[in-house]
């Protein structure tokens, strides 16, 4: 899987403001900004984002993924630092 393909999966399956993704192929990390996190604690926002990969988390196929999720809002504040 390539980290295009990866962005296409969790994009299509999550209104996203920004998604950024790398990796090397089965270790990700990925800068999320979404609406749908607003009002959600870090572990439902993950949770979330794992319920877009769906059978890939159990099959290996993305062995480990590192988040970073911000609401539109908090990636704002976060630019201006």
């Amino acid at each position: 899987m390539t980290a295009e393909e990866l962005q296409s999966l969790i994009s299509a399956h999550l209104p996203c403001e920004h998604i950024q993704v790398a990796g090397d192929g089965r270790h990700w990390e990925a800068v999320i900004v979404s609406p749908e996190f607003e009002g959600k604690r870090l572990i439902q926002r993950h949770q979330r984002v794992y319920a877009t990969l769906g059978a890939r988390m159990h099959t290996d196929e993305v062995h480990a993924l590192s988040m970073k999720t911000f609401t539109p809002a908090e990636w704002a504040a976060a630019q201006t630092h």
